[in-house]
């Protein structure tokens, strides 16, 4: 199978080093504007070959788009015109409402299929791929009905291939879900590096006293902003809603630790504490 990957990142990468391992006679073709990710991407064994734009898509039986969310929008109506008749485009994207409108006024709405598979690190650029990435993760596709049987079945049986799990859920409701449990997460991330940074100017004393738990909280700081910001602006409306309730949260907290109210404090902390069931749930579900 010839699969052309336009954007040779982290997801890209790593959704062709997933499928050459599983398929040994998958052939990868790159596509990329930064000619140091297609040498990278030549050098690592993540694509076979390089090509144009143009080019990698009327060659493949399915093209990936796994460009920031953006440039999604701007290329998907240019992939479905070159788009073979009898190929598949599907994308890699972190919000699909507003990629997915674009897609349906096209003729070939049906030959696309909407897909965001929850996986990822901090960490960019073809050199960040590796083959396990999307082993065992969610695989979302949205608006199902829309994709044709055959571009769904393709899609499914390659994300069966990678030994992810399938859900499906229509584009809006998939980027309001999102705005919670992704990207509100990167905004905190962001928010807290931005904080310390900003107020710990002795890098020394950071290096020296901040234990794993900041580690943890501040790592998806370290996420490429050219991915996040355009991520950001395609779901303002849901994240908007998100932020304004963690804010409203977030001053409770503040106004509870001013007044030294520790009843108050606890309970809320308990209140968050059930988190650990709800997750408990999620890996049991898996």
């Amino acid at each position: 199978m010839k699969i052309c990957i336009i954007g040779l990142g982290l997801l890209g990468g790593s959704f062709s080093l997933g499928l050459k391992e599983k398929i040994k006679e998958t052939h990868i073709i790159g596509v990329d504007i930064n000619p140091l990710h297609v040498e990278k991407a030549l050098e690592l064994g993540i694509i076979n070959e390089s090509a144009s734009f143009e080019e990698g898509i009327r060659k493949a039986s399915l093209t990936v788009l796994a460009t920031p969310v953006d440039v999604i929008s701007q290329q998907i109506g240019k992939v479905l015109d070159i788009l073979p008749e009898t190929s598949v485009l599907t994308d890699l994207g972190s919000t699909k409402e507003q990629i997915c409108k674009i897609a349906d006024q096209h003729p070939k709405r049906q030959q696309y299929v909407a897909l965001h598979p929850i996986a990822g690190t901090e960490n960019s650029g073809p050199e960040a791929a590796f083959a396990d990435l999307l082993k065992d993760k969610i695989m979302i596709i949205c608006d199902k009905e829309k994709s044709s049987p055959q571009a769904l079945m393709i899609i499914e049986l390659l994300s069966n291939i990678l030994e992810m799990k399938i859900r499906y859920m229509p584009s809006d409701e998939h980027d309001r879900h999102l705005a919670y449990v992704s990207h509100l997460s990167h905004i905190s991330s962001f928010a807290l590096g931005a904080t310390v940074l900003d107020k710990e100017q002795d890098e020394q004393s950071i290096f020296d006293m901040a234990g794993s738990g900041f580690s943890s909280t501040v790592r998806l700081a370290k996420s490429s902003p050219q991915m996040w910001s355009p991520i950001f602006v395609q779901n303002k409306q849901n994240i908007s809603v998100a932020l304004g309730s963690y804010i409203q949260k977030l001053q409770y907290f503040k106004e509870i630790i001013d007044n030294e109210d520790i009843e108050a404090t606890k309970a809320l902390m308990v209140h968050a504490n059930d988190i650990r069931r709800v997750l408990s749930g999620m890996e049991k579900r898996k």
